[in-house]
């Protein structure tokens, strides 16, 4: 699931919405602006007014909340919605902009999109397939309406494209005896942080198993979403009959090696409650994706080798816990951990269904 060292608090004021709607042509006279729940990095908002509903978001998570970094999204997403994917373009102001800046924050307004999320649960192997698919034209399509200088040099300067270095076990290893001193000292303590307790040692002694397993540094791929889970794609229509509405949030848009966005996005869409993959829906989403995306098996292996290693360095969970002091990601920690130590026992298992 996301994550960032920025975190989003809560809203303590309401958006500027007169300053804001004053910018626009035919948005109307607001009538309500209630937030909206989901989310962990920045702050949405469903707004009403007179002539509709829109999406109100405003950028905080500092590494991608610069006007320049979020134009460049709106102009992706534009892009994308002109070759007929599924997004939510934002809406242009009266100058044509679509960041508005105002006291120091930037905002951008989306048309609010009617739908639900759909987690693998909820996804018949059909709908697998279906999601392997779309995020496979994300990919191509991307890769067709990124290809400038201006965008690619955007990249360079972040240093995005230089080689992917892979998790160092030394550095896990210290992080890990760092977060067992704060999970012993935690008070009051409670069920949580038994478990966390639990999964720190358990993981290290995996790590201390595995540590000559760590894969060499990943050349950047392609452009990716840089965020592709449930939360991110909005369903419409019944069960039987649901189709994509729109994939929202670009705001990790970057150049990554796309076969690892796949891999990842599997393992959020499809990990069961006990930390267990679904592996005939990761297989029948593999092998869509493979197709529409022009990747090949081995692409794959080498994805889900490198993503297994970073579930079995990453403690996210616990790092916001802990160290920030947020609790927001708590619900998730059970599932997540399991799965690194299940992954781990059925490697050869969950390659076979990527790449097989």
């Amino acid at each position: 699931m996301p994550r960032s060292s920025a975190i989003a608090s809560p809203p303590t004021a309401p958006p500027p919405l007169a300053a804001l709607l004053r910018r626009y042509e035919d948005t109307g006279e607001p009538l309500s602006c209630e937030p909206v729940t989901q989310g962990l990095l920045n702050r949405g908002y469903r707004l009403a007014t007179t002539r509709g509903a829109y999406f109100l978001k405003q950028h905080v998570d500092e590494p991608t909340a610069d006007r320049a970094t979020i134009a460049r999204q709106h102009r992706a997403v534009r892009r994308l919605h002109s070759i007929g994917m599924p997004v939510a373009p934002p809406v242009a102001d009266r100058s044509g902009d679509t960041v508005a800046v105002i006291g120091g924050h930037c905002y951008a307004l989306h048309p609010w999109v009617d739908g639900r999320h759909r987690r693998g649960a909820q996804l018949t192997t059909v709908e697998s397939r279906r999601l392997g698919a779309l995020l496979g034209l994300v990919h191509t399509g991307l890769e067709r309406v990124m290809d400038t200088d201006r965008d690619r040099d955007a990249e360079e300067r972040r240093g995005a494209l230089r080689p992917h270095e892979s998790a160092d076990p030394e550095e896990t290893f210290a992080l890990i005896d760092a977060l067992l001193v704060l999970a012993r000292a935690h008070r009051p303590r409670d069920s949580f942080d038994a478990l966390a307790e639990h999964r720190l040692l358990e993981r290290r002694a995996l790590l201390e198993g595995h540590a000559h397993r760590r894969p060499p540094p990943a050349a950047a791929g392609g452009w990716v979403h840089g965020d592709f889970h449930p939360l991110n794609l909005l369903y419409r229509g019944d069960h039987t009959g649901a189709e994509p509405a729109a994939i929202v949030d670009w705001d990790r848009l970057g150049v990554q090696p796309r076969a690892e966005e796949a891999v990842r996005a599997a393992a959020i869409f499809f990990v069961r409650p006990s930390g267990r993959l679904e592996l005939g829906k990761v297989r029948a989403y593999a092998r869509a994706y493979r197709r529409a995306a022009g990747a090949d098996p081995a692409e794959l292996a080498a994805a889900v080798h490198r993503v297994w290693w970073e579930r079995l360095n990453d403690f996210w969970i616990l790092r916001w816990r802990y160290q920030l002091h947020d609790r927001r990601a708590d619900p998730q920690f059970p599932a997540v951990s399991a799965l690194a130590v299940w992954w781990t026992r059925e490697y050869e298992a969950v390659c076979e269904a990527f790449a097989g």
